[in-house]
């Protein structure tokens, strides 16, 4: 066994001796040791409850025949950390959890590893780590939250945050936005809708690292524990069998889960994370894969806030492997693919089924006949940009319109609000990329805003930036290169015309090349906006969204 390193043997008679000072029998460490990666903390709702989760893994664990040795990671709550610095350090977060499990599991040799996250970039934080440690190793987050209720219709954090732009408008009061803002998140889990987390969640499954229903069983079923324990025994079936993560999240795992992403129409953030994942498997896995499963894989599941469904809705309909089940009837899903549960791809689909066909739809009656995510090109994304296609009107997938630039997303933010943007306006956030921001800002705050004073469907917003998957409207995220590192996108001027094609799959600035290397003679990195820590070393080291961010080698 691995751990055999830190337990057997005459000169490990010390480690024993410190594992017996932690309460270990000596039975326990005859047993495989499994280690378990837990980011709960009292600072996420979707975390808060991840210590129960913990204990039945460990029940699981114990029942199969292992041993369990649990230590801590950090989290942060994207929703909480949106719209002010705190925003900067989340995408960072991502590879420092991949380091700091990656350590732990270095300094303890564990014989497998359990994963328990549940929000933003702590999921692709530690499967990253499954996959540059390749120990036997599974997923098992905390599930989503169900949704909230107000004047008897469904609500969720996206509501909220439009709420505040709907205030800013004068279509909302004060007094309902508090009452609103107290029951959108009505307990623990990850954001009810198929926002970054829940997508990444869904995502697992379909990658294989993560057993069926890790994506949709809600936070507070007793089903979510009962699935903990039967992770808990699974990790322990993988360590005897030596099943490791590269041998399951295979090309082919990616190119399912990036089918299942466009059917429901995921997250754009999906596209910087699978990226990063397969960098850590040693796959390449370019921004044109995604845009060509886009084209022959429908969109059939609707998913909050494109649509009116939430992550209970997608559960009781049949979950993930429901929508797999409908898209391998076009031989759109490799069934030959193994996961964690022992069986493969193909087994699993015999059980699955579609319990609820206005949740997910028929191939032949699709909400969209291309998936959910697009990939544009052109002159001001030479290296590729992202929009939630599924989350923009029809009638503006063509727009041209008047550049106004902002500097950073406070700027931005507030102009919306003061209704400084009108229709027909392009809002360009730049100097907010993984270099520039550094971190790479989510920019839900101003796309509520814009969608919250209905601007959503006259105007557009791009940004070397990202987007929670809560975004809805005419915004394009991840335009690479980004501002700093003299993309042209750090050569717009207010008043420039810019062309956004959803049909050709295009964004071009509509301004003459000589007058461009004009403007790109003059242009000057600006200063780093953090200048000491962490996010000051990220700033050096990350590279283009368009590579998942991930650090350079």
């Amino acid at each position: 066994m691995r751990s055999d390193r830190m337990k057997k043997g005459i000169d490990r008679a010390p480690h024993r001796s410190l594992f017996y000072a932690m309460g270990c029998l000596k039975e326990e460490l005859e047993k495989p040791i499994i280690g378990i990666a837990n980011s709960a903390n009292e600072l996420i709702p979707g975390h808060i409850h991840l210590d129960r989760i913990c204990q039945a893994v460990k029940e699981g664990i114990r029942l199969a025949g292992g041993t369990p040795m649990e230590f801590s990671t950090i989290g942060i709550c994207d929703g909480i950390a949106m719209g002010h610095e705190g925003m900067k350090y989340s995408l960072g977060s991502r590879e420092l959890i991949c380091d700091s499990v990656e350590v732990m599991a270095k300094a303890y040799p564990f014989d497998g590893l359990v994963l328990i996250p549940n929000c933003d970039k702590i999921i692709p934080g530690m499967i990253m780590a499954a996959m540059r440690l390749n120990i036997p190793a599974i997923v098992i987050s905390g599930g989503p939250m169900l949704t909230g209720r107000y004047k008897g219709k469904t609500v969720d954090l996206i509501t909220v945050f439009e709420g505040v732009g709907k205030v800013g408008g004068g279509l909302m009061d004060e007094n309902e936005l508090g009452v609103l803002e107290e029951c959108a998140c009505p307990g623990a889990g990850s954001c009810a809708g198929m926002f970054t987390a829940n997508s990444m969640n869904c995502l697992s499954e379909a990658l294989g690292i993560a057993l069926p229903g890790n994506g949709t069983i809600p936070a507070v079923y007793g089903e979510r524990i009962r699935l903990a324990k039967k992770a808990g025994k699974k990790v322990v079936e993988l360590v005897n069998g030596q099943i490791k993560p590269r041998d399951i999240v295979t090309l082919d795992a990616f190119k399912n889960a990036i089918a299942v992403d466009m059917a429901f129409g995921g997250s754009s953030n999906t596209a910087l994370h699978l990226p990063a994942i397969a960098y850590e498997a040693g796959i390449d896995l370019p921004l044109s894969l995604f845009d060509e499963i886009s084209e022959r894989v429908p969109h059939i599941c609707n998913m909050s806030p494109a649509g009116p469904h939430h992550l209970e809705d997608l559960y009781h309909a049949g979950g993930v492997f429901g929508i797999m089940k409908e898209l391998s009837k076009k031989n759109l899903i490799n069934k030959k693919c193994l996961t964690v549960d022992g069986r493969k791809v193909g087994d699993i689909l015999k059980v699955a089924e579609v319990r609820d066909i206005s949740v997910i739809r028929p191939l032949k009656e699709p909400y969209h006949e291309k998936g959910g995510l697009a990939v544009l090109h052109g002159s001001l994304a030479p290296d590729g940009s992202i929009v939630k296609r599924i989350g923009v009107l029809e009638s503006v997938w063509h727009f041209v319109g008047r550049a106004r630039v902002f500097e950073r997303e406070e700027d931005a933010g507030k102009a919306i609000m003061d209704g400084s943007i009108v229709p027909g306006d392009v809002v360009v956030i730049r100097y907010e990329g993984p270099k520039g921001g550094p971190g790479m800002r989510e920019m839900l705050t101003p796309t509520s805003i814009l969608a919250g004073r209905g601007l959503d469907t006259s105007c557009a917003l791009i940004t070397d930036g990202r987007f929670s998957g809560g975004t809805r409207g005419l915004c394009i995220g991840h335009i690479s290169p980004e501002a700093a590192e003299g993309g042209p996108i750090a050569l717009v001027k207010d008043g420039d015309m810019i062309e956004i094609d959803l049909n050709r799959k295009t964004i071009d600035l509509l301004v003459k090349e000589k007058e461009l290397e004009k403007r790109r003679k003059t242009w000057r990195p600006p200063e780093p906006n953090i200048k000491e820590g962490y996010m000051a070393r990220y700033g050096k080291l990350v590279t283009s969204a368009s590579k998942g961010a991930v650090f350079k080698d």
